[in-house]
């Protein structure tokens, strides 16, 4: 069966880098769901977050071959690992008009940010643990969602 793996690699922060990983995942007919990356606290260092679909034999492999790389440090698939903490952030706009304040009063239920309140819309920024955020975006639909930015998973281990 195929779920969302979290893979989190470690490369040197070197040109090309990103265009390399994103080959070898197409090449073997994988679509990246979700990608974040930036560099780490010494700046020759890359940390990249991705979330692909694949079943468990699957993903080892892909790892395998992301690991092979010339530029890559370490990889790991941190998908089921109970020590890493997985958290995603969106920014998101909502109709609003008679149901503001239901909408304001689901916000502050979730711990959301009020970013900017407009006649007919208001923006909220939002983060915590993936299941959170869909559940949040779930409770936001039916008053109508204009548009949302997802950052993609990130992660932090142990």
């Amino acid at each position: 069966m195929k779920d969302k793996h979290t893979i989190m690699i470690t490369v040197a922060n070197r040109i090309g880098v990103l265009a390399r990983i994103a080959g070898v995942l197409s090449s073997r007919g994988f679509n990246i769901e979700s990608i974040i990356g930036w560099s780490t606290e010494n700046t020759d260092v890359y940390q990249i977050h991705l979330v692909i679909l694949g079943t468990p034999g699957e993903i080892e492999q892909i790892t395998k071959q992301i690991h092979k790389l010339i530029d890559t440090i370490k990889v790991a698939d941190i998908s089921h690992k109970k020590k890493y903490i997985i958290y995603e952030f969106i920014l998101i706009k909502v109709r609003t008009g008679r149901n503001r304040q239901e909408v304001l009063d689901l916000a502050a239920a979730f711990g959301a940010k009020v970013v900017d309140i407009a006649r007919t819309a208001v923006r909220l920024d939002f983060g915590g643990p993936v299941h959170q955020v869909e559940r949040f975006l779930d409770l936001m639909k039916p008053f109508g969602i204009k548009e949302f930015i997802r950052s993609g998973h990130i992660a932090v281990g142990p």
